[in-house]
């Protein structure tokens, strides 16, 4: 299907808008308690790692340092994945369908994507 590779920076693009808004949601629950019975304490390691998702996940939304944005919520995601799903422990569960990691895993390994490409279009910071 070849017609298809005419829309992959389109859908390319979308993918990061989605994504960009995605994980902001999830930063926005931490830091503002929205929807969630959870509220971490200001300045907590989750408070700090929901700060980052918002403020990230809207740089990646609007396409502005999306490579570097990109960079840091990957790295951020395979933390959150050892530290809060896998925790290494003895006897601790590494399998993300055991220990329900499975979004921390597939946003580290997406967001790791979008730093080798950037915001390819629909950009704050491409010139017009």
């Amino acid at each position: 299907m070849k017609w298809l590779e005419n829309y992959s920076n389109p859908a390319y693009a979308l993918l990061r808008i989605v994504s960009g808004l995605l994980i902001s949601f999830h930063g926005t629950q931490k830091i503002f308690g929205l929807l969630t019975a959870h509220h971490p304490p200001v300045g907590s390691q989750l408070w700090i790692g929901g700060l980052i998702e918002l403020v990230g996940g809207l740089a990646i939304l609007v396409g502005f340092q999306t490579r570097l944005a990109a960079f840091i919520l990957s790295g951020m995601m395979a933390v959150a994945y050892m530290q809060f799903h896998w925790k290494f422990q003895f006897g601790a569960a590494f399998w993300p369908a055991v220990n329900q990691g499975e979004l921390a895993v597939a946003y580290c390994f997406l967001f790791l994507f979008m730093a080798t490409r950037g915001g390819v279009m629909w950009c704050v910071d491409k010139k017009a």
